[in-house]
């Protein structure tokens, strides 16, 4: 139930235009490595305001223990959805999909091998792993790319300080 809270709520603020304020884009691109700005500046603005609102919260939970890895995993745990190139009604139908195969890997697999939209479905669903591997490529430290490989994993499976998973879900997870 708390799932689709979360989702209906992430679909309804994607259907704000714009991307966030200029302070917040300010703030943000300050914890961020020029590669990583990079990236965060190819992602797509509902993904940004999210993620700002993510680490804001991360912030202030974790006070001084925010440090500039944990506000850039916070800032990019998405940024793997960049390769699929979805908007808000692609994205729904992958969501949709994904729960219907139970996020099988085999299938989604699959999905990658194809074209057109299916294989950006796949993607997307895989948008974990993506994200890691952009990360990795692009010089970040080493507990950003863990959380954005690990942020749809259970907590038993992080390799990332149980605090700093913890607070980075909750923030994710409104």
């Amino acid at each position: 139930m708390l799932r689709a809270i979360h989702l209906a709520r992430r679909f309804l603020g994607s259907l704000r235009p714009g991307g966030p304020r200029r302070s917040d884009t300010e703030w943000a691109e300050r914890w961020l490595l020029p590669a990583e700005r990079d990236l965060w500046r190819r992602m797509c603005n509902a993904d940004r305001r999210h993620a700002v609102r993510v680490a804001r919260r991360v912030e202030t939970v974790l006070g001084d223990g925010a440090t500039r890895s944990v506000l850039a995993a916070a800032l990019l745990h998405d940024v793997g959805k960049l390769d699929a190139n979805l908007r808000t009604y692609g994205r729904v139908v992958a969501t949709l999909s994904g729960a219907v195969v139970r996020r099988d890997p085999d299938v989604i697999g699959d999905w990658t091998r194809t074209r057109g939209f299916t294989r950006r479905v796949g993607l997307y669903l895989q948008h974990d792993r993506l994200g890691a591997d952009l990360l990795a490529l692009a010089g970040s430290d080493p507990l950003t790319v863990a959380w954005a490989r690990e942020h749809h994993r259970p907590p038993d499976e992080w390799t990332v300080p149980a605090a700093v998973g913890q607070a980075l879900r909750d923030a994710d997870d409104d």
